[in-house]
C-alpha cells in the first residue's frame, strides 16, 4: 500500500539520543564554512542548520515502516526549514521524534511533509520540517 493522506499524523518511537558536543559543533561549522564565534566559544551553541544532522537520524523510521512503500533511492529532499526554540549545545542529549504532517499524491509522486521534533530533557529545541518528493515503485522505468 503506498503512503497516502490519510498517514498524516503518524509518529514514530523516538530515535537514540544524539549527544552533542562541542568537537561536532566544530566540525559542522567548519563543514559550511561558518565562522560565527558562538560555535567555536568555551560554551559554544550550534548552527541552526546543525539539526538537519540528528533530524536525518528519525528518517530511518519512516523508510523502514513497510506499510508506506518509500525508498530512499526514489526520494529527493525538496524542501527544509528549522524553528529553533533555543540553540543546541555542547551536552545536550537531544531526542528525535518523527511525524507525517501532510501527504499529496499527484500521479506516481508522492510529496511527504514531515517534522522531527528535537527535544532535550523533554523540551523541544528545534522543529526540523522537511518535504520529500517520492516516485512510486511502478513508475520506475
Amino acid at each position: 500500500m503506498p503512503i497516502t493522506p490519510e498517514h498524516a499524523g503518524r509518529s514514530y518511537p523516538p530515535a537514540a539520543p544524539y549527544r552533542v558536543s562541542r568537537a561536532k559543533i566544530a566540525e559542522f561549522a567548519q563543514a559550511i564554512g561558518d565562522t560565527n564565534p558562538a560555535y567555536f566559544a568555551a560554551e559554544p551553541v550550534a548552527p541552526p542548520t546543525f539539526a538537519a544532522v540528528i533530524a536525518a537520524q528519525a528518517w530511518g523510521s519512516l523508510f523502514d515502516d513497510p506499510e508506506l512503500g518509500l525508498a530512499l533511492h526514489r526520494t529527493m529532499h525538496g524542501d527544509q526549514s528549522f524553528e529553533v526554540t533555543r540553540p543546541l549545545r555542547d551536552g545536550d542529549d537531544v531526542v528525535a521524534t518523527l511525524t507525517i504532517e501532510r501527504v499529496r499524491n499527484r500521479g506516481s509522486l508522492d510529496m511527504v511533509s514531515i517534522v522531527v521534533d528535537l527535544a532535550v530533557d523533554g523540551t523541544t529545541a528545534v522543529a526540523a520540517r522537511s518535504t520529500l518528493m517520492h516516485t512510486r515503485e511502478d513508475s520506475d522505468a
